[in-house]
């Protein structure tokens, strides 16, 4: 499953704990999870709004744990109408001195490298083995030049981001809708900025080419693709379609029906396992579960495992977080006490750590363990 990987050079690893833990003897295969769906993993399928690509996150390891632009997440594909041959405008106007466009030249004289960052699908679910989160290396302008540029006007509390959104077919699943308001505050506090380049290369349209919003440590509905509009207006206006769509799934309270009602979408703490590899020494056999943490504003020290509802947890004998963006990978050697169903979770156990979905069990994992 991991040939191959040695071969492929990365903008730079993230890597394991500085203390490094494995079982006894070597390793000999790797347990798959169970209750999740057979869907294609790592490569793209689907159309437009329908079109989806989920990333294989067993393949991470400290040395290749960015994830290459071809196998990474898509939730939509590109519009058939999509023309990213024409002279691409990002026209900033709305509550501004002097309304303005934006070429792509120009924001490529503006990029700079970005660094390593984060994104998720807030959509991101367990029957799609949580293949909606990937890290890449992304190179792009600064917003906050930009909205220093536009020189809004006294009345302009808030930012609209929004992308090119027509398609030529009704998506089943989705609404049209891509745009996301921000205050000027929250962007600049992310370090949001319009990526022109993900892990050295232009990004692919699929990936939003030619520019896209990313908005480190929020979801990835608020990384507007095919980013052509950023308007200025006032504190009233309303929430888009696509934040009340994504109302739920970024933890709001109900369907908020102003922007100004709508909290940050920012990821919180989160962790899950991504592999469970088997290991041989002899006749005896043990396991060792590898997996992220990931979210959160602040790194924590502690994090724990259980492997079913009436154990207690424990700490994951391997792990150590510096910095929340992008993720940390951690191991944790276990031996199970006798054969059968496990249910995997983690949590962290800082009271000030918040963290709804991880204490809820949502990124909690299945597998089914025959020999001991």
């Amino acid at each position: 499953m991991l040939a191959g990987f040695d071969r492929v050079r990365w903008p730079g690893p993230i890597g394991y704990p500085s203390k490094e833990l494995s079982p006894a003897g070597k390793m000999v295969g790797v347990v798959e999870f169970t209750g999740e769906a057979p869907v294609p993993m790592d490569e793209a399928f689907g159309a437009e709004l329908d079109g989806r690509l989920y990333t294989d996150l067993s393949r991470l390891t400290a040395e290749n744990s960015v994830i290459p632009v071809e196998q990474f997440y898509i939730r939509t594909r590109a519009s058939n109408l999509l023309d990213v041959h024409k002279q691409w405008l990002v026209h900033v106007a709305g509550d501004v001195v002097k309304p303005f466009d934006l070429t792509i030249e120009e924001l490529r004289q503006m990029e700079r490298p970005m660094g390593l960052h984060l994104m998720e699908c807030s959509g991101n679910v367990r029957s799609l083995h949580f293949g909606m989160i990937g890290v890449a290396e992304w190179i792009g302008a600064p917003l906050s030049n930009i909205l220093e540029r536009a020189k809004p006007k006294p009345d302009a509390k808030r930012v609209l981001i929004s992308g090119f959104d027509t398609y030529t077919a009704k998506s089943a699943s989705s609404v049209p809708g891509a745009s996301w308001i921000f205050t000027p505050d929250e962007l600049k506090k992310a370090g949001a900025f319009l990526a022109t380049k993900m892990n050295g290369s232009p990004l692919t349209r699929d990936h939003g080419a030619p520019v896209r919003l990313v908005v480190p440590g929020w979801y990835g509905c608020t990384c507007i693709k095919w980013v052509d509009e950023i308007s200025f207006t006032d504190d009233a206006i309303r929430a888009t379609s696509q934040m009340q769509e994504y109302a739920s799934r970024t933890m709001q309270i109900g369907i908020p029906q102003l922007a100004r009602e709508y909290k940050p979408a920012t990821i919180e703490q989160a962790a899950m396992p991504i592999r469970i590899e088997k290991w041989a020494d002899g006749e005896k056999i043990s396991y060792r579960v590898v997996g992220i943490l990931w979210g959160g504003t602040v790194p924590v020290t502690k994090l724990e495992i259980r492997f079913n509802p009436e154990e207690e947890y424990v700490d994951v004998d391997n792990f150590q977080q510096t910095t929340n963006d992008p993720w940390s990978l951690w191991t944790h050697t276990w031996t199970p006490k006798q054969p059968g169903t496990y249910l995997v979770r983690l949590r962290v156990p800082h009271p000030q750590v918040v963290a709804r979905r991880l204490e809820a069990g949502y990124y909690m994992r299945s597998v089914e363990i025959s020999e001991i």
